[in-house]
């Protein structure tokens, strides 16, 4: 999902030099040795990559991946994960059971082999598992380093056997504790508050990834319990038609192109003689809606390839083959015009490719994207027989993607006149720059910012209030379009946008995220801050914003150029001197107020007598009390230029907060339905955080 990440906030040290480095001595003695898996809790962020709620959540999904490995080997029907009051998870499945006998090497229980050695496990040949998901062997093991306390139980060969770790450390040995005629793994854990941020559980975030793995996988029943609420919350997910039921679920509440009601499914596998290294299977469940935004979804062994790889390219090229020559044939594209573009294609595309193969190469321990050469040609094959076949047999759903293709091809060729006329006019224009910016002297990107401003009269204190030299000043008016709501031709017609486009100087993607002209090395600043003001319109121009960039220049945001500035809300003044509160957006206004009243020794109950009376009809503004004032601060203008630049722009003193995807499928759904056409979503998300309400200020 898109998150705000706490990015900077810095002070100065009077008196003490920070930066003096100890003397330089290197020998035998500085060279460090981890032993088992203290290089895990050494560097966690190698193994999990972050120890923020995406690492947290990391671990949920190792375990769940094994079981989801048992079920692709046809051992496992269901799997249950439970949220505890503690925010400890329970994952338990019915598969086979690790192996509890003496592991022929190290001598010990192979499950105390499972959990504590690395690179320890069954798939790195294809005996015990055909396909799976984890390759290394670090999943369990680093979920065992990362927790506080682990406990094992195995049901196998009629007996239940139990193992207890903590920190990595076996603290009770393997022991008999009962019988079952049942078989199956249960893992228990505690994350260790000591390595991560927090040790919350987010409960929509599970819900999600569990119905995803539920999709990619037929007929495997997975149940989620929350037993952090007074009645224990339960989901359960099991899908007959796996990736078919995903696109539906994708495309729940859009306007489909006629006759498209059933997704598109195609499948198909190696041939029976091919070799081993050269075995896969695949299934692809494709539709178009009305929409402008294609939304592609790719996996290998149930791992979502956020970066695509080898299986989305034999998609993508098999896609628009098959399209072009199916028009050409049927007279649709005429002999004069060019081909469509790939991106025309899959304009309103909502699809999903799921592989299966015995030994996937990913890029990385992440597995962000398929690098198995050979799932190309095999995808590529396959859709391509599979689509060429649906388009014969169904000629009317055929001109209907033709039909939708072409208006996307009309749209493009729009909107590169757009861009275009933006790139002229900013080498036409005075200093090649928007008419409202106040740039820098300094030309260095590495060392400027650009703060784009909530209107002109915050961006006339942010003008005088600013270091001229290294930041830079671009004022909107209004709201901004959401361009998830718009075609790109007319996203780029606007002038705001095209102000956008050419103060940053990147030039932007298309609507699908690849392609256009984006270069990353052409940004003329390398900190671009959302600047608006702590109510509700200007949180809304800030996700506006957001969705521009993400739609348009997501890699600003993968490099760590987009933050976002944090003004105070409130000013309590004490005799002459005034001390800022800011908000952490979690805790509601009031609260965070006295809190700060009560930490500069004064009482936030507490009037003057007098001024109570001629205050009380004044809400949240000017309100005075026994020996200091307070002063909300709605909006930017309300500081003068002194005060905006010492409280949010000054690099020493000032809080930003840089945006990060830490979920790009989850931020992915978030935009192209919270800011999408369809209301039913962003109804259905009200409702559901209407209580957080009160923490706005209108």
């Amino acid at each position: 999902m898109l998150v705000l990440a706490p990015a900077e906030r810095k002070y100065t040290l009077a008196g003490e030099d920070v930066s003096v480095a100890k003397k330089n001595e290197y020998g035998a003695g500085e060279i460090k040795i981890l032993e088992g898996l203290e290089a895990v809790r050494k560097r966690p962020g190698m193994y999990i990559g972050t120890t923020s709620a995406a690492g947290l959540h990391h671990l949920v999904w190792e375990i769940v991946d094994n079981s989801v490995d048992e079920a692709m080997a046809g051992f496992c029907t269901k799997i249950k994960v439970t949220v505890h009051p503690d925010n400890s998870i329970t994952v338990d499945d019915n598969g086979r059971g690790i192996p509890v006998e003496r592991h022929p090497v190290k001598r010990i229980p192979t499950l105390e082999v499972v959990l504590t050695i690395l690179h320890a496990g069954g798939k790195f040949d294809n005996n015990a598992y055909k396909v799976s998901g984890g390759l290394h062997g670090v999943g369990v093991s680093v979920v065992n380093a990362l927790s506080k306390r682990l406990v094992a139980r195995v049901r196998r060969d009629g007996k239940v056997y139990e193992m207890v770790f903590e920190r990595g450390k076996t603290v009770q040995k393997m022991k008999e504790v009962g019988t079952s005629k049942a078989t199956g793994t249960s893992i228990t854990f505690w994350p260790d508050e000591e390595i991560f941020e927090t040790t919350t559980y987010d409960f929509d975030t599970l819900h999600d990834h569990l119905q995803e793995t539920a999709f990619l996988n037929k007929n495997l029943k997975i149940v989620l319990v929350d037993e952090r609420e007074l009645v224990p919350r339960t989901e359960e997910f099991c899908y007959a038609g796996g990736i078919i039921d995903f696109v539906k679920f994708l495309n729940a509440e859009k306007d489909i192109l006629p006759g498209l009601s059933r997704p598109i499914y195609i499948e198909g596998r190696s041939a029976a003689d091919a070799p081993e290294t050269q075995m896969g299977e695949v299934e692809v469940a494709l539709q178009w809606n009305t929409g402008y935004s294609e939304r592609t979804l790719s996996f290998a062994n149930d791992i979502y390839t956020e970066e695509g790889g080898m299986h989305l390219e034999g998609f993508r090229t098999a896609l628009t083959k098959v399209v072009n020559d199916y028009g050409r044939r049927q007279n649709i594209i005429k002999e004069k015009d060019p081909n469509l573009e790939g991106g025309d294609i899959r304009e309103g595309l909502t699809a999903v490719i799921s592989v299966k193969l015995p030994d996937p190469q990913f890029e990385g321990q992440t597995k962000a994207k398929l690098g198995s050469s050979y799932m190309r040609t095999l995808t590529n094959r396959i859709v391509s027989q599979g689509l060429a076949e649906y388009l014969e047999e169904h000629p009317n759903q055929a001109k209907e993607i033709l039909k939708k293709a072409s208006q996307a091809a009309k749209g493009r060729l729009a909107a590169q006149k757009a861009r275009q006329a933006t790139r002229r006019k900013s080498l036409l224009e005075s200093a090649a720059l928007p008419g409202k910016l106040a740039d820098c002297s300094v030309r260095d990107p590495e060392m400027t910012e650009l703060f784009i401003v909530e209107g002109d009269s915050a961006g006339g204190s942010a003008k005088d209030g600013r270091r001229r030299d290294i930041q830079a000043i671009l004022p909107l008016r209004g709201k901004i379009l959401n361009v998830e709501r718009v075609g790109d031709h007319r996203a780029f017609s606007s002038d705001t946008i095209q102000a956008l486009i050419t103060a940053i100087g990147t030039g932007v993607t298309t609507g699908s995220g690849d392609g256009g002209d984006f270069d990353l090395s052409k940004a003329r600043y390398h900190k671009i801050i959302i600047m608006t003001d702590a109510d509700v319109d200007g949180a809304h121009i800030r996700i506006l914003l957001m969705t521009f960039f993400y739609k348009y220049m997501r890699p600003l945001i993968d490099a760590g150029y987009v933050y976002i500035a944090t003004p105070p809300i409130f000013g309590i003044k004490v005799r002459n001197k005034i001390h800022y509160v800011y908000p952490d957006g979690k805790t509601p206004e009031d609260e965070i107020l006295n809190r700060s009243i009560r930490e500069l020794g004064l009482n936030p109950n507490e009037e003057d007598e007098a001024d109570a009376k001629s205050q009380a009809a004044i809400k949240g503004s000017g309100r005075r009390r026994k020996g200091y004032s307070v002063q909300r601060y709605k909006g930017l203008g309300e500081m003068d230029p002194k005060q905006l630049a010492s409280t949010t722009m000054d690099p020493k003193t000032r809080i930003l907060q840089r945006v990060t995807i830490e979920d790009a499928a989850m931020a992915d759904r978030a935009v192209r339905e919270l800011m999408g056409n369809q209301v039913e979503y962003r109804r259905s998300y009200i409702e559901k955080h209407a209580h957080d309400a009160r923490f706005l200020d209108a």
